[in-house]
């Protein structure tokens, strides 16, 4: 593999992590500080000495509320925890930090952590890590539509002249391309609602593998699928 055949944004539906928790007879969140401490950064750095400049995980969608208040807060705690952590590390590397996603309903010290740590890495260029949290393709593409209006560029009016570039920019991912790959974990080949609008086009990877034990040579077999897919985009 080398650069013109690794994808430039790879996105991540984070799947499994609580089966493997159940697995092992242990709390629902075992699973997930496990990624967030074991696994997660291996991905990042990965990416970063392949030369990879963006990826995603889809941390917590609008969905998850579901789960509980126990389950959601113990996620919820844990996040202000990974926020902080190795904050030097990732910027000597040069990984910028952004979410995606409604961040209005999350605990204020979460978005206030969130917040500082976007501002921090603004400047680094190396790699760029996105978030989704509270995040639904639905509820993003109701929420663009809102910001549209109110910006006044779109009303019966104007309708007529909308693209789909001057509506992409209303979108939470406005500052990062489309991916071209995205990996599902945890064995189910859907894509639960993750970036619909961005994803036209991008290469699928469904893995059996729950993420806590998505390895480097997992990752490694994901990217050589992709290396060996040929991308015609409609021609």
């Amino acid at each position: 593999m080398n650069k013109t055949t690794l994808p430039k944004h790879i996105a991540f539906i984070v799947d499994g992590n609580r089966r493997w928790a159940e697995a092992k007879n242990k709390p629902a969140i075992t699973g997930h500080r496990y990624v967030a401490n074991k696994i997660l950064d291996n991905i990042v750095f990965h990416c970063l000495s392949k030369g990879i400049p963006y990826v995603t995980f889809w941390a917590f969608s609008t969905e998850n509320w579901k789960r509980g208040s126990l389950f959601v807060s113990s996620l919820f705690k844990l996040l202000e925890k990974t926020v902080v952590k190795d904050t030097k590390k990732h910027n000597e590397a040069g990984i910028r930090l952004l979410t995606i996603g409604d961040l209005n309903k999350l605990p204020k010290e979460l978005v206030e952590k969130i917040e500082k740590r976007k501002k921090e890495s603004k400047n680094n260029s190396k790699l760029t890590v996105t978030v989704a949290l509270n995040y639904g393709g639905r509820d993003e593409i109701i929420r663009a539509i809102k910001k549209a209006v109110a910006s006044g560029d779109f009303t019966p009016k104007t309708v007529e002249s909308l693209t789909e570039e001057g509506f992409s920019k209303y979108l939470d991912t406005t500052d990062l391309p489309d991916p071209d790959f995205i990996i599902r974990t945890g064995g189910e080949q859907r894509l639960s609602g993750f970036l619909p609008w961005q994803s036209q086009y991008a290469e699928l990877y469904f893995t059996k593998t729950l993420m806590p034990d998505f390895t480097i040579s997992e990752f490694e077999k994901a990217l050589k699928d992709f290396a060996g897919r040929s991308r015609r985009f409609g021609k």
